[in-house]
């Protein structure tokens, strides 16, 4: 039996034997404990079918009018969010609320902060309205976690309302939701604009501290204004901050990027107080910047003295080098730069799939699939799910070419794709701008008699929105439908989002009412979708 249906049937399982169940908990004394998901913890692949387990059971007994354990569920809320379970976490939240219980103000920011990195900003924009609606105070933490949320997603705009809005409740701006909105307005705007947004924020009796000038300095090294960001260094101290190695690091990597190496060791030099002491990040920016010049032997020797100062290497402190080895064809030397990361430790990751893969481009895909197929068999997670998560690597840093050449290899070695690999295919296609080579996928898996599922015409239909192809998407659906196959909740949002993001708002509140109106999207995503687009006249 596969995998697959184990746990189809394991859940089954939990079903039958709660349906059977009498909980005989009286309704004085009814506050009920979660079965333990969190034996076994290494174990993954059944670690996730017990957290699945303990959220049905939250489910039930909370439907049939008991108390869960408050810090039982909790704990499975942030367990949730750690694997990336987010709209279960979401769902805990809701029925911890329901049954009476009013949570804790850390694990209600942790979720909301958990939201937004994930870029679910409607459903925490959504979930403070309801807490707050439920009588939880909402903290400057709290809104700083929204503010970072849409600076990060470019809406600058919407993080300058909120921020009226925070002020209105009496909440105080602090230093960091003033770097959120400095970073957002020169990503967004330029660093003169953010310069001009600062003096504002002065002007209404905010103190910025260092951490919001670290944030200008950086973008006008990302502009190339090296010149302009040294002398703003140097200036520092007359606005009352003396430089830390934040400050430092940022100067650093814009000398090193531009080849300056005399100046950049004058700067090193000048890192000796313990406020500026090198960091790890400090060695990190010294290695990648030396290794994407083709100075190895120099990086090596950076990173041996790295270690001597007692700082532990991570991969993103090998990635650059491997990289760069790659591109220049030496394998052999990329295995034992592999093989020493390993010694100490370090696991790779996203980054050191998308630097291996830089083989492919050299034509050398037999030996960058080797080398995957060696880092695999050290891996504690199965083979499949381990290509797989290298497929999927790939493809969200838009390398899709290698992907599908290394998923060639896959399959030649007896890894059977998924529906996720495909859709991560899919996704990473579209990303790239390759549309019709994505449209394209699905008479190939077709003609190779394999049936899309609706989770691969979700993925299409998300990823020619995001491309700014509604229309295309629209066709999709229209397919999806014919092929027998019923849209679900997200496949309507997905469509909603792609209208809205268009800047058709009116036809996406059109198009939302409709839906709604036929009851195929829930009330409380119509509440989310009109509060992240700003939709009018809908029945909320």
């Amino acid at each position: 039996m596969s995998q697959i249906s184990i746990r189809f049937s394991q859940k089954k399982g939990f079903t039958r034997a709660l349906a059977s169940t009498q909980i005989t908990v009286s309704p004085e004394d009814s506050v009920s404990t979660l079965p333990n998901w969190r034996v076994g913890r290494k174990d993954t692949r059944n670690r996730d079918i017990r957290l699945n387990d303990a959220f049905f059971h939250l489910e039930f007994i909370v439907g049939r009018g008991h108390k869960p354990d408050a810090a039982q569920a909790t704990q499975l809320l942030y367990d949730l969010c750690k694997s990336n379970k987010m709209k279960k976490a979401t769902r805990v939240m809701e029925m911890t609320i329901d049954s009476g219980i009013i949570p804790d103000a850390a694990s209600y920011t942790f979720l909301v902060n958990n939201l937004c990195k994930r870029g679910n900003i409607g459903y925490a924009m959504q979930l403070v309205e309801k807490m707050e609606g439920n009588g939880c105070p909402t903290s400057t933490v709290t809104y700083n976690s929204l503010v970072r949320g849409l600076c990060k997603h470019g809406n600058l705009s919407k993080s300058l309302q909120l921020l009226d809005k925070l002020m209105r409740k009496g909440l105080v701006p602090n230093e960091f939701t003033h770097s959120f909105l400095l970073e957002a307005a020169y990503k967004e705007r330029g660093v003169d604009e953010a310069m001009k947004l600062l003096d504002g924020i002065i002007t209404k009796g905010g103190k910025p501290n260092l951490v919001s000038y670290n944030v200008l300095l950086t973008g006008m090294c990302k502009e190339g204004r090296t010149e302009e960001a040294i002398q703003f260094f140097r200036d520092l101290p007359s606005k009352g901050f003396n430089p830390n190695v934040v400050s430092c690091n940022i100067i650093l990597r814009s000398l090193c990027c531009e080849g300056r190496w005399e100046e950049a060791n004058e700067l090193l030099a000048e890192m000796d107080s313990e406020e500026r002491s090198p960091s790890l990040v400090t060695y990190n920016i010294l290695i990648g910047s030396l290794a994407s010049h083709g100075r190895i032997e120099h990086a090596f020797q950076v990173l041996d003295e790295m270690m001597r100062a007692s700082f532990k290497p991570s991969a993103a402190t090998y990635n650059p080098i491997i990289s760069h080895l790659c591109k220049e064809g030496k394998v052999d030397l990329v295995i034992k730069c592999l093989e020493q990361m390993i010694h100490h430790c370090c696991n790779p990751n996203d980054g050191t799939f998308n630097a291996i893969a830089v083989l492919c481009e050299g034509g050398r895909v037999l030996q960058a699939f080797s080398i995957i197929q060696s880092l695999g068999n050290k891996q504690n997670s199965s083979t499949h799910d381990f290509y797989k998560g290298v497929i999927s690597s790939l493809c969200r840093k838009g390398n899709t070419y290698p992907a599908f050449k290394l998923l060639y290899e896959m399959i030649q070695s007896g890894f059977v794709p998924d529906p996720y690999t495909y859709s991560s295919l899919i996704r990473g296609l579209c990303v790239e701008g390759m549309l019709d080579e994505a449209l394209e996928i699905f008479r190939l898996l077709e003609e190779n008699d394999y049936r899309p599922i609706l989770g691969n015409f979700n993925a299409l239909i998300l990823g020619l929105c995001k491309s700014g192809r509604t229309d295309l998407s629209l066709g999709i659906f229209e397919m999806m439908i014919a092929k027998g196959h019923t849209p679900n909740e997200t496949t309507y949002t997905i469509i909603v989002e792609g209208i809205a993001h268009e800047e058709e708002k009116e036809l996406a509140a059109q198009v939302l009412k409709e839906l709604y109106l036929r009851q195929v999207i829930r009330r409380n995503t119509v509440e989310r979708l009109v509060m992240q687009y700003d939709l009018k006249g809908l029945p909320v």
